[in-house]
């Protein structure tokens, strides 16, 4: 029997950007906490079919580093999930998707970048855990130098693949 394997393109946050994004995370979304750290997804797995030209791509990228602006921390469905949303203008994530998803043959989406704090698959916000999290201290940016290319076995963790410099 095989398991259904799942791989993203993913920007891990780093600890010393906000302790308190992953604080957040491990309070009040334990499960989806162990299974991945902190992150904003690159690119989905549908996105991924053709993965030898996608490391072709990566290996290609010089940029140094990008900078995700982020906006305000919202619900989302029906309440049950919380997300940081990024500001609607994040010319290097956009960029950085572009330089990625390159000579794949498809029309390239600009999805708006996010960090989900409570996912809910396995964890459910309330009025009150909402305000609680508002409380908190959420940076305006954050950077990041490289990207991982994570794959996940059935609802196992996540694991680390490769990475490749930004």
């Amino acid at each position: 029997m095989s398991l259904n394997i799942r791989r993203q393109l993913t920007l891990f946050i780093d600890d010393q950007q906000s302790q308190d994004i992953a604080d957040i995370r491990k309070r009040y979304n334990p499960v989806q906490s162990r299974l991945i750290g902190s992150h904003v997804t690159l690119c989905r797995e549908h996105e991924l079919e053709n993965l030898d030209q996608i490391k072709e791509n990566l290996k290609s990228i010089h940029l140094g580093s990008i900078f995700i602006h982020l906006d305000r921390v919202v619900r989302f469905s029906d309440g049950k999930g919380v997300m940081i949303a990024a500001d609607e203008i994040n010319p290097g994530y956009h960029h950085l998707r572009q330089l990625v998803l390159k000579n794949l043959g498809f029309e390239i989406k600009f999805p708006q970048p996010h960090i989900t704090l409570m996912h809910p698959r396995n964890s459910t916000c309330t009025d009150e855990i909402f305000s609680k999290i508002n409380k908190i201290n959420i940076p305006e940016m954050l950077f990041f130098t490289e990207i991982s290319l994570i794959e996940q076995e059935g609802d196992n963790e996540w694991k680390i693949i490769q990475t490749f410099k930004i």
